[in-house]
Formats: C-alpha cells, structure tokens, sequence
C-alpha cells in the first residue's frame, strides 16, 4: 500500500497498437499490476507524438488514429516495484521503461481510527510553542490571500489547529492608520494566524514561513498547555 515518504514512479511508454498475446500492452501490464496487488496504475493516451520512426502523429476529431503513444504510470513502494519489473521487462518488447525516485505528499483515505486513538493523537498539553504570523489582508501568494495559503500549509503538515483573526483596525511599519470600513470589505488591516503545538511540529513550518512571509511578523513565544479540549470526532469521517 502507497504510504506518505519516499517512494519509486515506474513509466512505461509504448504504442497503443503494441500486442502481447494478441491483447493490447497496456491492458496486460495492467491485469499483471491489479494481480501483483500493486496499488494503483494510470493508462493515459497521447494526443500527438512521434517515435523511433520519425513519423508525426495526431489525433483528430474525425479521424482515430491508430498509433498514438500510450504512457502507463504506477507509484508504490520499492518492494512493490520491483516484484512486477520482471514482467515488465517480458511483457514490453519495444518502448521505454523508466523508474524514479518519488515522494508521496498526500495519498489515500486514511484509516479508520478509534475515538481512543483520536483523542491519544491529538492530545496537547504541557510545554509547547504559540506561533504568531501578522500579514497584510492584501498580501498575496501564488494569486491567492497570503493567510489563506499558510493556513493551508498548515494543514499539509498536521499542525494542530490554526486561528486566523482578522482586525478591526490597526497600521504597521509604514505607519498608515487602517481601520474597518462598513463598505468594505477588503484593505491593509492585519491578519493574525494563531497556533500552538510542539516545538517539534512548530519548528517544521518555520522555513516555510520564511518563505512566504515577504512582509509582517512571525512570533514565537513558550507556553504551557492547562487544558486542551475538542469536539468528539467520527472516526468514519477521517
């Protein structure tokens, strides 16, 4: 099963016209894959390429070609990987095959949890960080608000919880007093994202923050958890 970590990208590129058997290639390195229990497998078709022979080829609306490239992608672990290489390597007599190393960011529904060990996992208390970032409601990243982004950065990296505030009035560096107008709903007002978590989670976001954070304020100050409390979670919506 495809976990989160490092992990091997195996591509395989051949003609969707190539035989095995009398059955398609694809379709027998796919029934190959599904019996080795490999965890997933992609088929995508070209919609124009050349190959070996130089020949330039399209596909068209009223006309199906019939040598189109065809690219099959599998992402599993090296284990897995290597256990189908062999077939692979019978299976396909022309084409290219290529593996890669890869990192699996965010795969699959996770399993289903006990409220115990939601509880046990999400639990906090005791010494831990308060992180504080202060940007411009303005501030913007990659085409979306700048707080926004991070929060989502955030989330990406299990961080327990994030607040995000936004004043009412306030002025920063430039010294240019801003404060809420009842028309508006946009302006230079500050935004202010609150997290605690262990130094070990807080410490992980840091750079990212470095990053991002062009112009504001990133604050982090020791605290002591008292008491930590959260709604009860179904641990089949996880």
């Amino acid at each position: 099963m495809v976990r989160q970590g490092p992990a091997k990208k195996l591509t395989i590129y051949i003609d969707e016209t190539d035989r095995f058997g009398g059955k398609p290639v694809y379709e027998v390195l796919m029934n190959i894959f599904y019996k080795k229990k490999i965890a997933g497998v992609s088929v995508f078709r070209g919609v124009a390429g050349y190959g070996t022979d130089g020949v330039f080829h399209t596909s068209k609306m009223l006309e199906l070609s019939s040598s189109m490239p065809v690219k099959i992608e599998v992402v599993d672990s090296e284990e897995m990987i290597n256990k189908v290489l062999p077939d692979v390597y019978h299976v396909v007599e022309k084409g290219l095959v290529e593996i890669s190393d890869t990192n699996v960011v965010k795969c699959c529904p996770k399993a289903a949890e006990s409220k115990e060990e939601v509880q046990k996992r999400m639990k906090l208390e005791g010494k831990a960080k308060m992180l504080r970032v202060i940007v411009s409601e303005d501030d913007k990243w990659e085409g979306e608000p700048l707080y926004e982004a991070i929060v989502k950065r955030f989330i990406m990296m299990d961080i327990a919880g994030a607040t995000v505030y936004k004043a009412i009035a306030g002025y920063g560096p430039h010294r240019r007093f801003h404060k809420k107008r009842t028309l508006t709903s946009t302006g230079e007002l500050p935004m202010l994202i609150t997290v605690i978590d262990s130094e070990e989670n807080i410490n992980k976001v840091l750079p990212i923050l470095d990053d991002m954070v062009k112009e504001g304020i990133v604050i982090l100050s020791d605290v002591n958890v008292i008491k930590y409390t959260h709604r009860d979670i179904n641990p089949e919506m996880l």
